[in-house]
């Protein structure tokens, strides 16, 4: 068996969202602090003995997040406010890329831009995001 060595950091960041068809509240617009997690490995550790600095990964991966997804609303392309918010709003909305901003949508997201963003020196585990303090989705490949 080989060993694997992984290292996580996370991200806190403020978003809203509605989930378009859901029965209940959160078919309503409304905000969560949403808190991913963002796991990575390496072939092996570098010079310093690391899989990556903690600091990369918060500009990296952070960087995008912060420029993204914090403070901003994410919405379903199929939004019946989507085409009036883009208009007005000096910041626009980010358009998830498939259904709802769901948190497994989410993870899935921050996964693959995390996996684009790294390149092919490391390998992308998994990513955690907690909706709330209580529940959480799991993206990996």
């Amino acid at each position: 068996m080989t060993a694997v060595t992984t290292v996580t950091r996370s991200f806190e960041f403020d978003y809203g969202h509605r989930v378009l068809g859901h029965g209940g509240k959160c078919r309503h617009l409304h905000g969560h602090r949403g808190k991913a997690m963002v796991t990575v490995s390496a072939p092996q550790l570098d010079d310093l003995s690391m899989v990556i600095d903690f600091s990369a990964i918060k500009e990296k991966i952070g960087g995008w997040i912060d420029s993204a997804l914090d403070h901003n609303l994410l919405l379903n392309v199929k939004d019946p406010q989507l085409n009036h918010l883009m208009k007005t709003e000096e910041r626009k909305p980010f358009v998830m890329p498939s259904g709802n901003p769901t948190a497994e949508n989410i993870s899935r997201l921050i996964y693959y831009k995390s996996k684009e963003i790294l390149g092919e020196d490391f390998k992308m585990v998994r990513v955690r995001l907690y909706e709330t303090p209580n529940c959480f989705a799991d993206y990996s490949e």
